[in-house]
């Protein structure tokens, strides 16, 4: 993916200079079993990881090192790559201005309206306060223990987020989430696969947009986010947990739905096409 030397965003939020961390009582072994309880089960764990063993909560200034500084660059122009091409898809295809999303960067731990924001829960966008939420040591994360790296996979990651912003702009992420409150959790995992189907139905949009306007796709990328997506389906997830896939639990969708809804988007480039609500088969 070509992205050094290009225009960052200005709606980056860094908190990494002052990211909360859990001292003692865990240790690294139940740090990872933690985390894999977390991003496999769909569950918050912050709690076990501020308080877990007896442990301590710590505040205080975080020592960014090489390897953060080019992560945050590299968010911050996937980030800008991404209201360039809702700025312009938007009022083409939805009639209305986009008003972009702001990106919060931090290590360890961090709050949010929508609750705490760890490397266990891995990245999520806010609705609340219209934020995505990023421990760039997620990347560290698929690449090492998820067989999903590149900078490609990376910034799809970024690109689904954002998606979710899209979603809520649009107003069809507030609408999904009411009904869901409303149902039973069996449906209300069937209306979360949806969502998060069209979200990357949206990415596949956006690694168009961004190709034809930037020039941004190298050889190999897209087979980047195509593995990315793969790796983290659900029931891919569940049985690289030793679990036997159970469809009723998903929330996100298959591997094989995850890549095809991704490539619907990046061939037709149309919003229209991402209608997984209006999809009989998923």
């Amino acid at each position: 993916m070509k992205w050094r030397g290009r225009r960052g965003s200005r709606n980056i939020e860094d908190r990494r200079r002052s990211s909360v961390r859990s001292g003692g009582g865990i240790g690294l072994v139940g740090v990872l079993v933690i985390l894999g309880l977390g991003y496999f089960l769909g569950i918050d764990v912050t709690p076990l990881l501020q308080d877990g063993g007896g442990g301590s909560v710590q505040q205080g200034s975080v020592e960014l090192t090489e390897a953060d500084t080019k992560a945050g660059e590299f968010v911050s122009v996937t980030l800008a790559d991404t209201e360039e091409v809702w700025a312009e898809v938007f009022p083409r295809q939805v009639g209305a201005r986009y008003r972009p999303a702001t990106l919060v960067l931090y290590k360890g731990v961090t709050q949010s309206p929508c609750g705490g924001a760890s490397g266990a829960t891995g990245p999520f966008y806010c609705p609340a306060d219209r934020k995505v939420y990023l421990d760039t040591g997620f990347f560290t994360t698929m690449q090492q223990r998820m067989g999903a790296g590149g900078d490609f996979a990376a910034a799809y990651v970024v690109a689904h987020e954002v998606a979710h912003h899209v979603q809520n702009e649009v107003g069809i992420l507030g609408e999904a989430n009411k009904i869901r409150s409303q149902v039973s959790q069996a449906e209300s995992n069937a209306i979360s696969v949806r969502i998060e189907l069209q979200a990357d139905c949206y990415s596949g949009i956006w690694a168009r947009a961004a190709d034809e306007k930037f020039g941004t796709l190298e050889r190999g990328d897209i087979a980047e986010a195509m593995n990315a997506a793969k790796q983290i389906g659900d029931d891919t997830l569940q049985r690289n947990a030793g679990r036997v896939p159970q469809p009723h639990t998903f929330t996100h969708g298959t591997s094989e739905q995850r890549q095809r809804w991704f490539v619907r988007g990046y061939e037709t480039g149309d919003m229209q096409a991402c209608d997984t609500f209006g999809a009989r088969n998923l």
